[in-house]
């Protein structure tokens, strides 16, 4: 339990430290009000956690350790963006249409509400 909790840790660190990286370039490189940076993570991350999954279903990755560190570790410290898109592509793929569309919808309602809560309350303290 320890050891794959350090392999989170890591990727995690990677992962965060490369979305600051990436989030910079781009942001050099297209200046504008529209947040080319994140946007550039969350697509990123998507590929990449797609690509990992798909490998370690394909047997080409063996070691549950190894996708550990590159999915919940470097994708999860890149974007948790991927982790949902990953979430909803298994609702998908397992026929849970209506899991999915309840998943991402209250996703995005419910963290645009506690989002603005955040917000709200930030501004009375």
């Amino acid at each position: 339990m320890i050891k794959e909790v350090l392999l989170v840790f890591i990727g995690s660190g990677v992962g965060g430290a490369m979305r600051f990286l990436v989030s910079k370039v781009f942001a050099s490189f297209f200046v504008s009000s529209y947040p080319w940076g994140t946007f550039a993570v969350n697509i990123i991350g998507c590929f990449v956690i797609g690509l990992v999954n798909g490998l370690f279903l394909n047997g080409l990755i063996h070691d549950n350790q190894t996708k550990l560190l590159l999915t919940v570790g470097f994708c999860g410290g890149f974007t948790t963006f991927s982790s949902l898109m990953n979430d909803s592509y298994l609702l998908s793929n397992n026929g849970s249409v209506l899991l999915l569309i309840a998943y991402v919808s209250l996703s995005f309602v419910l963290g645009m509400l506690a989002l603005l809560g955040g917000y709200a309350l930030a501004n009375r303290l």
